[in-house]
């Protein structure tokens, strides 16, 4: 076996652990793991809006808007107008979703970044520059990609 071999394998057992995951957070939940991290940052932000929670978890404002639809029809969060400006929505968690989000599997990136943060700084360093020279070497600079652990499809935001 070649040492790229091993390097492949090595992706292919990540890509394995964030499926397998993801699918232990919805059977125990009912919730993927974008929704996961959007009440977790409703719950961090507290009375967050939408743009905020987009900011927070790095994804866009329409996959936001659909994630929020879903969280609203399982009565998961609660949507209501400002009180000093009516054009703001502010979002908060039900009492369902705080016991919801209270009983969940934490996600993946949780234990990802507890352990991560254990390494000396030299490893963390190593680490990085690593992954990015990988993602490089896989043309994958351009694809678009926020820090939240999933699978499905990935689309790039231009491949010319």
């Amino acid at each position: 076996m070649t040492d790229y071999d091993e390097i492949l394998i090595a992706l292919r057992k990540i890509t394995r652990a964030i499926d397998l995951h993801s699918k232990k957070l919805l059977k125990a939940s009912g919730l993927t793991t974008s929704q996961l991290l959007v009440m977790q940052a409703i719950r961090k932000l507290d009375l967050a809006s939408p743009s905020a929670i987009a900011r927070e978890v790095m994804l866009s404002q329409a996959t936001i808007s659909s994630l929020l639809d879903r969280l609203e029809r399982n009565q998961l969060i609660r949507r209501s107008k400002g009180h000093v400006d009516r054009r703001q929505t502010r979002i908060e968690l039900t009492t369902l979703g705080e016991e919801k989000l209270a009983n969940s599997p934490s996600p993946l990136q949780a234990d990802f970044v507890e352990n991560y943060q254990a390494l000396p700084d030299w490893q963390r360093h190593m680490l990085v520059a690593s992954m990015q020279k990988i993602a490089g070497m896989m043309n994958a600079e351009e694809l678009d990609a926020a820090p939240i652990l999933t699978t499905g499809d990935i689309h790039a935001t231009s491949v010319e």
